[in-house]
């Protein structure tokens, strides 16, 4: 059985505002008894929260059936017993590590591992020399990134995401970051195993060129770019041929009857 990959922010919804015939895809996704896991970048929030707000949009969804940079960081960091960690990310994420050793918020103590995510208007100069600082301490800890997103669509226009922020740090400290988010095949590897399907069966569906379908086809991933959220025209202009694309994510039941064989 094939199964999907669906990215969230730009190809569900946009802001807080649902895009046209999203719940009614899923609804047919379920229907078809498909596979499915949703995928976001989002590092602002913890994936509890995601939930009422597709409820909101009449989508059924559970934190379970959602794969978020935080938790997978958190997994990782579990798994590698990396010690105590400094986290630079969205207060509201903080419960993605619970319990996990964090370093003292006055920095007395030294990290095994700084962890970069979205902090949109909370970034500084200060808090990323802050960062920086730490990086090039001696041992020299991890580099964390919860993501390469270069930005996204925000009410007020496009948004710098964790994505050059981290390039900054690996830039200033030599530190190699361990990407934890979308395009990292790591992160696409950790979906197919919860999804429970393999690459050559899977589609991802995304909004972003880059970061959803080079990303998903480099992990053998099959990439359904739609037409919505940051999409531009100029996309299909770079070299990165997706396997289709759909004016929007209501467009996918034809498209499937149409395309994929069971």
């Amino acid at each position: 059985m094939p199964g999907l990959l669906l990215d969230l922010d730009g190809v569900f919804y946009e802001g807080d505002h649902a895009i046209a015939g999203a719940a009614e895809a899923v609804t047919w996704c379920r229907a078809q008894g498909i596979p499915h896991l949703f995928l976001t970048n989002t590092t602002s929030r913890p994936r509890r929260a995601l939930v009422p707000k597709l409820a909101r949009m009449g989508i059924d969804a559970e934190a379970a059936g959602i794969l978020a940079p935080p938790f997978a960081a958190a997994l990782w960091l579990r798994q590698h017993g990396a010690g105590r960690c400094a986290l630079f990310v969205a207060s509201a994420s903080l419960e993605e590590f619970a319990g996990l050793p964090v370093m003292d918020p006055e920095y007395n103590d030294h990290p095994a591992a700084v962890v970069i995510g979205d902090l949109g208007q909370e970034w500084s100069f200060e808090r990323l020399n802050e960062a920086f600082r730490l990086l090039m301490s001696e041992p020299r800890p991890q580099l964390i990134a919860l993501g390469l997103t270069r930005y996204w669509r925000a009410a007020d226009g496009l948004q710098l995401d964790a994505g050059p922020f981290v390039k900054a740090l690996e830039y200033a400290s030599g530190v190699d970051a361990i990407v934890m988010g979308k395009p990292a095949a790591a992160f696409f590897e950790m979906a197919l195993a919860v999804l429970g399907t393999s690459a050559a069966d899977t589609w991802m569906i995304g909004d972003d060129i880059r970061t959803d379908i080079a990303a998903a086809q480099h992990a053998g991933i099959h990439g359904l770019l739609v037409r919505t959220g940051k999409f531009r025209p100029q996309d299909l202009e770079l070299g990165i041929v997706p396997d289709g694309v759909l004016p929007s994510i209501a467009a996918l039941p034809a498209w499937w009857r149409e395309n994929v064989h069971e």
